[in-house]
């Protein structure tokens, strides 16, 4: 597979400032690539679908879920909390071999799978060799 390059991780980067208090998280993130498609796989646990917002600008990839805290917890009090609670936010900066129109994703159990599809150009293609 020739596409190795095709998204990179934006470390280091300067992210935006957050517009509510709470903690922001860099969610783990699996990349895998087929034939068609490179896969992200990213752990979002407790994130809705309607507050996950995927953008595309200018070759770069932004992913931000908002999850809700969990105070809410009635007459009940907290013995123990480890379980930390925040956003996610994650960029990539992606190659020209994807073609950003046909981006889409979608959410199940606490991942987020985001479908990166190949141009035309850079999938592979059988060459068929004919007699002289």
């Amino acid at each position: 597979m020739t596409t190795a390059t095709a998204v990179e991780k934006r470390e280091g980067k300067v992210r935006p400032e957050p517009t509510r208090g709470g903690r922001i998280y860099s969610p783990n993130v699996d990349i895998l690539e087929n034939r068609e498609e490179l896969l992200l796989l990213a752990d979002v646990p407790g994130a809705r679908p309607e507050d996950i917002n995927i953008q595309y600008e200018n070759g770069e990839l932004t992913i931000h879920a908002r999850v809700d805290s969990r105070t809410e917890v009635g007459e009940a009090q907290f013995l123990a909390c480890e379980y930390g609670v925040g956003d996610f936010h994650r960029s990539f900066q992606l190659g020209e071999s994807i073609d950003n129109s046909k981006i889409h994703a979608k959410v199940k159990d606490g991942v987020l799978t985001v479908h990166l599809p190949k141009t035309e150009a850079v999938k592979p293609r059988k060459i068929a060799v004919k007699t002289a």
